[in-house]
């Protein structure tokens, strides 16, 4: 008897049983099926799943998180495969859904996190250990206090600038690390004119580890155009990768403004 399982875009998919050759297509998620206890039947992940390492090191790379080798996935036989919506491409879930059952996340903030979990728990049968994670996540979460938010520039991408504004993920978790973000009233990833930006005045301008990997060299340019500004590397892991890894965000977000 086939069970019905609905993922955060309103798709139903049916398994038989609970899934044993699961493909992850989601680094943050991956991490999360390891973090549940389901790690063992990761039998494919992308070359971006990193976390943990003993996984990066001894399962199958399917690709990336944009494209994907289907021969791989097709050789590897999967019961389901974890996608997300801004992660993978539509093109990608729905090629994928004429072979498999694909399930997709869809997330901007903790509560949408929280969703994830919980289901992600019940697909691979581990409910239990998926609430004591939202349980965790919650509890850290409530011990964050800020008083006044400092203004900030967030930044993922370079040659062209590119950087983060309202209705993302990463927009909720500025506000939960005590910054209001200068692009607020812009949507997604505004690709951006630094010159135009002095205006705004930030008091930091945050470059993410990732998807551009932003290093030291970096900090001087940019201070030249920001010379009143703080420019901050930042672990750009705490602030994108929902899942398991959000028990340690909130730890490092009252780190940044001391």
């Amino acid at each position: 008897m086939k069970t019905m399982f609905k993922d955060m875009i309103g798709r139903e998919i049916w398994l038989e049983k609970s899934p044993q050759r699961i493909i992850s297509l989601v680094p943050s998620q991956t991490e999360l099926l390891y973090e549940l206890g389901a790690g063992d039947r990761v039998v494919g992940q992308t070359v971006f799943c990193i976390h943990p390492k003993s996984g990066f090191e001894n399962t199958t790379k399917v690709g990336g998180t944009k494209k994907v080798k289907y021969d791989v996935i097709d050789a590897l036989q999967p019961d389901i495969i974890i996608c997300n919506k801004e992660e993978n491409t539509k093109e990608i879930v729905e090629t994928l859904a004429k072979s498999y059952p694909v399930w997709v996340s869809d997330i901007y903030n903790l509560k949408d996190n929280a969703e994830m979990i919980l289901k992600i728990g019940n697909l691979v049968d581990q409910f239990p250990k998926a609430l004591e994670i939202v349980k965790e996540i919650e509890k850290n979460f409530s011990y964050l206090t800020v008083e006044q938010k400092s203004t900030c520039l967030y930044l993922i991408w370079k040659d062209p600038y590119i950087a983060v504004a309202a209705n993302t993920f990463i927009h909720e978790m500025l506000n939960y690390a005590g910054f209001e973000n200068i692009l607020g009233h812009k949507k997604r990833y505004p690709e951006i004119d630094l010159e135009a930006m002095k205006s705004f005045n930030p008091k930091y301008i945050l470059l993410s580890s990732e998807p551009f990997p932003f290093t030291e060299k970096h900090i001087e340019a940019i201070q030249l155009i920001f010379p009143d500004a703080q420019v901050k590397l930042v672990d750009g892991e705490m602030f994108s990768w929902y899942g398991s890894r959000l028990v340690h965000a909130p730890e490092y977000f009252a780190s940044m403004l001391m």
